[in-house]
């Protein structure tokens, strides 16, 4: 039941997806998996189940490029052994890390993975504008910022809502 209307049995999970304001130059939107009722993080497989599901769609048909930066040698060896995209979110979910997509991300881009190294995923801020988007993924708090001049919220629910609803997630945007 949902606390402001009791005849309304909503999804025990809602994804949140709302612009949000990082300065006149950023265009940014805000994605934030919650559990509907008590409005806290989701965490855990359930979690990195929905979330990969969202990402392997919000690309669209563009490549993308997952982006971390620390204990580097695990998630080698983990990628070797695995290649299905929710057993690396579950396995990495306190890890946060970026998601970039779109044309520019089938060829190297030194610049964006120099600037990466040094200014962690700070440098996406300068970048993103090649990119169809660029995220920053914060599993472990259930966000992910999305950086991109082409996607909006209302774009970004089209796409994700089909891959989430096999899990019972309600898709909002919050006012």
């Amino acid at each position: 039941m949902h606390a402001e209307d009791p005849g309304l049995d909503l999804p025990p999970y809602s994804l949140d997806v709302q612009a949000i304001e990082l300065g006149a130059d950023t265009k940014a939107v805000g994605l934030e998996l919650i559990e509907t009722e008590s409005r806290e993080p989701l965490r855990g497989s359930e979690a990195a189940e929905i979330w990969a599901a969202a990402f392997r769609v919000l690309p669209g048909n563009d490549p993308s490029v997952v982006d971390f930066f620390s204990h580097l040698e695990r998630i080698r060896e983990f990628c070797r052994s695995l290649e299905v995209l929710r057993q690396l979110l579950g396995r990495f979910e306190a890890e946060t890390f970026g998601l970039r997509a779109g044309a520019a991300a089938k060829i190297e881009d030194a610049e964006l993975e120099s600037d990466l190294s040094r200014r962690g995923l700070d440098a996406y801020q300068a970048a993103y504008p090649r990119y169809t988007f660029c995220a920053v993924c914060d599993l472990s708090d259930a966000w992910v910022t999305l950086l991109s001049e082409t996607l909006w919220p209302s774009e970004i629910i089209r796409r994700v809502r089909p891959a989430v609803q096999p899990f019972d997630v309600y898709m909002a945007r919050p006012q």
